[in-house]
């Protein structure tokens, strides 16, 4: 797995204008119909479209936004690690609530450090750390050293494995992820700290509420309305953090 040598503090933002209007989908031959199906989903999702008139990355977005909107889990002058970040979106939406690029002087600067295992284009504001596995010890020994203090204040993982089409494998694949990122949590939180972490529905996510109850005061299962209404996804908001020996 390559591991990138180091980060790179994004000095570049994307823009895209779109005009709205209902598609369909073309060049469809040789697709599958499940293939088929998605991309007409995506041509017309509204969240999709709100996504490319508000410039930012992915719908991911606004599953961000709903969630911050309601718990208020990024403040102004936080750390925040962003695990699964590619393509950026939710580091985008970081950037903008905790005031990363300073540009409100009123608030203090925060950091939102974004890894993820692929390439993705750099984000004013974020220090982007790509192509590295974050479930690697070196990898999370790079994020720790790029942190401006020396714990964080937010974890925010939207990391999910390739999708094989089998449940249960694909609800084991990802709770292998969401315990890297709560492991790496037990280590960097603050006291009193914030966790919100994706995971798939399937046998184990009771027993990962559990432990997550263990070090948390207070955990929460949340699905925003731009979280599709037949997928499996859901998150675990964790609240309160505090350490165990």
């Amino acid at each position: 797995m390559l591991l990138a040598s180091f980060s790179r503090v994004c000095t570049r933002r994307f823009h895209r204008t779109t005009t709205v209007f209902k598609k369909s989908p073309t060049d469809l031959k040789g697709r599958s119909k499940s293939s088929q199906e998605w991309l007409s989903r995506q041509l017309n999702d509204p969240y999709v479209k709100r996504a490319q008139m508000g410039n930012y990355r992915a719908r991911s977005a606004f599953k961000l936004i709903e969630i911050d909107d309601k718990y208020a889990i990024l403040r102004p002058g936080s750390v925040v690690i962003d695990c699964g970040a590619a393509p950026g979106a939710w580091t985008q939406v970081t950037v903008e609530r905790i005031n990363a690029e300073g540009k409100d002087a009123s608030h203090s600067k925060g950091q939102v450090i974004s890894v993820d295992l692929k390439y993705f284009q750099p984000i004013n504001g974020a220090v982007i750390i790509d192509q590295s596995d974050f479930t690697l010890e070196s990898t999370q020994k790079l994020i720790f050293e790029q942190m401006q203090k020396n714990q964080a204040d937010v974890i925010i993982s939207d990391m999910a494995p390739n999708a094989s089409g089998m449940h249960a494998m694909d609800h084991e694949n990802i709770m292998v992820l969401c315990q890297a990122a709560f492991g790496f949590a037990k280590q960097v939180l603050r006291n009193n700290g914030i966790f919100l972490c994706k995971l798939w529905e399937g046998g184990q996510s009771g027993k990962f509420k559990k432990d997550l109850a263990k070090t948390f005061k207070t955990v929460k299962i949340v699905k925003p309305d731009s979280s599709r209404k037949d997928s499996a996804e859901m998150f675990f908001l964790a609240r309160g953090f505090h350490r165990t020996v």
